[in-house]
């Protein structure tokens, strides 16, 4: 766990922002790509929510190698496989019930799971796990949760996902424990479906500038 764990804290300094993508095609996942990488956001959370998932996932990983791939969304074990062999850099999980993070811990590539309480964030840590997704954040107490959690467990670090936009991204990232913030609003499901990559990357470069302004 020791060397993943500094991988996936590398990975998480890259940008303040992993953009939190759903893809429908694809055919579209490798230009969206460099889009993101070139806006400044090179780490790239696609969820396992649609089929194309995982062909997504193998292109950005075979045709944009600047780009850090994370497979989100990941709910059962046997999806570990089906991430890292289509070429995943890391996993994310929305949760992570024992059974899943006990399989976690056997994965061969670092692994961000998701916990909502001070409990779940010890449990995780006591499996080794200190880099953690905080989901959903914005219902789970936001910055005020993350705040009150640095206390006692100043050993964590979080990325917040879920309910958090461009207005609320920087209370985020002003926090030491939090190393990013995740969110869809670079990647709004309307551009998403007009495949339109100026307004991805507009609003890409502009969530790239976050980190200089906290």
């Amino acid at each position: 766990m020791g060397s993943e764990g500094s991988l996936l804290r590398e990975y998480l300094r890259l940008a303040p922002v992993i953009p939190v993508v759903t893809i429908e095609d694809a055919r579209f996942s490798i230009d969206l790509a460099h889009t993101l990488v070139k806006a400044g956001l090179p780490v790239i959370e696609v969820t396992l929510r649609t089929p194309a998932a995982l062909d997504a996932i193998s292109a950005i990983a075979k045709a944009v190698p600047e780009a850090v791939v994370a497979a989100g969304t990941v709910l059962t074990p046997s999806q570990i496989r089906e991430v890292v062999d289509a070429g995943a850099k890391f996993i994310v999980t929305p949760g992570t019930p024992l059974q899943l993070a006990e399989s976690l811990r056997e994965a061969t590539i670092p692994v961000m799971p998701g916990c909502a309480t001070a409990s779940e964030a010890m449990t995780l840590a006591e499996l080794g796990f200190n880099a953690l997704k905080f989901f959903p954040a914005a219902v789970s107490g936001g910055p005020a949760w993350l705040k009150a959690v640095g206390g006692p467990l100043p050993h964590l670090s979080f990325c917040p996902t879920g309910g958090i936009d461009r207005a609320s991204a920087g209370s985020y990232l002003s926090l030491s424990n939090v190393s990013c913030v995740g969110g869809t609003w670079v990647t709004p499901a309307d551009a998403m479906r007009r495949g339109d990559l100026s307004e991805i990357g507009r609003l890409a470069s502009d969530a790239a500038s976050l980190r200089a302004q906290t």
